[in-house]
């Protein structure tokens, strides 16, 4: 494990109800790993909307600082807070962001998800699964790409997570099913997805996460954004969700998973774990066919843990070890 006191890494990221919280959350989880080697953290960007978020970061002391829109701006910010490096995890920064940090003499991680949208960086993460069997594009000018970190070896996760798994368990006759979709639902259909549960007709315990209250009735509690979720998901016989952040956590608990997708750069992700079977499919809507694959897998203990039981294994934990040594290594 490589670790150096002095340096400075700087994490330029936003989180909100409109691009809701998955970068922050696995950006916190290498920053996490840094911190426990000594590196000082500050975070760039704004959190809108989400108290849980920006929890996030006040409780593990991680500052935040506003970040300037346009690159120039930002490396003569990173140069005042004398940063050696900064990881960007952002679909919406201008493509010269990675070109103006490396000009200005900083390291540059760039988190993407499959396409890295003309980001120049010395080193590239792509943790999705399958991503290590996958072209990866390099920006387009000047067309030089860093070293590419890809695939679920270098999965980040949070301390809260790593320190759980998930006991064998012996089904009962009544499933508990989680249902999420980040800490914002920053879609909007969480209501549709509680919906379809209930209409399966099939006997469950639920809880849903919202970060707005709905009306609802037995079997399902609406709850807040919590940090309780890891020890919710753990104690899941079922999660239905999307193909975002969260999933690598529940491949590492190793719990039962459904899938939809919320968004476009999810799909790579949902159409790689449907089919290796690692989770089951829901399609994009909560219809019809999305009803009666939810009541199969209610009705069904085997099929449900057959799914956690292909989940298991493929994300060790320790993708965020690997990262920061890579990181560091520039530095």
């Amino acid at each position: 494990m490589t670790g150096r006191r002095g340096l400075r890494v700087g994490f330029r990221c936003d989180a909100g109800v409109g691009s809701g919280v998955g970068h922050l959350v696995r950006c916190v989880a290498l920053a996490e790993e840094l911190c426990a080697r000594g590196v000082d953290v500050v975070f760039l960007g704004a959190v809108r909307g989400s108290e849980w978020a920006r929890a996030q970061l006040r409780e593990r002391r991680l500052p935040l600082v506003a970040a300037p829109r346009t690159p120039v701006r930002l490396a003569a910010l990173a140069r005042e807070l004398r940063l050696d490096a900064v990881v960007l995890d952002s679909y919406d920064l201008p493509e010269e962001t990675g070109v103006a940090l490396r000009s200005a003499g900083l390291g540059v991680l760039a988190i993407v998800d499959g396409d890295p949208l003309g980001q120049q960086a010395d080193l590239y993460l792509d943790q999705n699964l399958g991503a290590e069997h996958r072209s990866f594009p390099p920006p387009a000018e000047p067309p030089q790409a860093g070293r590419v970190l890809a695939g679920a070896r270098y999965v980040l996760l949070r301390d809260s997570v790593r320190r759980r798994r998930r006991a064998p368990r012996r089904p009962g006759p009544v499933p508990r099913v989680l249902c999420f979709f980040g800490g914002t639902d920053s879609a909007g259909v969480v209501t549709a997805w509680a919906e379809a549960l209930r209409a399966t007709g099939v006997r469950f315990e639920g809880t849903v996460v919202s970060p707005t209250p709905f009306g609802t009735g037995h079997p399902i509690t609406v709850i807040p954004p919590t940090d309780r979720l890891p020890e919710l998901m753990a104690a899941a016989d079922l999660v239905v969700t999307a193909a975002g952040s969260a999933i690598w956590e529940l491949l590492y608990l190793g719990v039962p998973t459904a899938l939809t997708w919320v968004a476009d750069n999810q799909l790579i992700g949902y159409q790689e774990l449907v089919g290796r079977r690692v989770a089951a499919g829901l399609g994009r809507a909560p219809d019809a066919e999305a009803v009666a694959a939810l009541a199969r897998l209610l009705a069904d203990p085997a099929a449900r843990e057959e799914h956690g039981r292909r989940g298991g294994g493929l994300v060790d934990g320790k993708g965020r070890e690997r990262v920061a040594d890579a990181l560091l290594a520039l530095l």
